[in-house]
């Protein structure tokens, strides 16, 4: 279909990242659709090392399965660099959860 976008996220882990200080997982994309379920298997991989840290520089978009997602989660991991339009799309989620991770 012309001018449809395509739903994808590419999920990294960043090998840089000082193992006393936990994983920390890239993503890059929508967290959306059938990729809020490949997020929660990424991030209970048994090879990821707490505490858990994503890195949402280059999420596009957030759905409402997305949403559920980070409200499951919010209070083990860390979200960082988070844009203006992602910290809108989580709002209720900080709200409730607190934004302070």
């Amino acid at each position: 279909m012309v001018g449809r976008t395509r739903e994808m996220l590419k999920i990294t882990k960043d090998q840089n990242a000082q193992p006393d200080r936990g994983a920390v997982l890239r993503l890059e994309g929508q967290v959306a659709g059938r990729w809020v379920n490949e997020l929660r298997l990424a991030c209970s991989d048994r090879g990821i090392t707490t505490p858990l840290t994503l890195d949402v520089k280059n999420v596009t978009f957030i759905d409402a399965a997305g949403v559920a997602f980070f409200d499951e989660v919010w209070t083990e991991i860390t979200v960082i660099n988070c844009s203006l339009f992602v910290s809108e799309q989580l709002k209720h989620v900080m709200a409730r959860k607190g934004c302070g991770r």
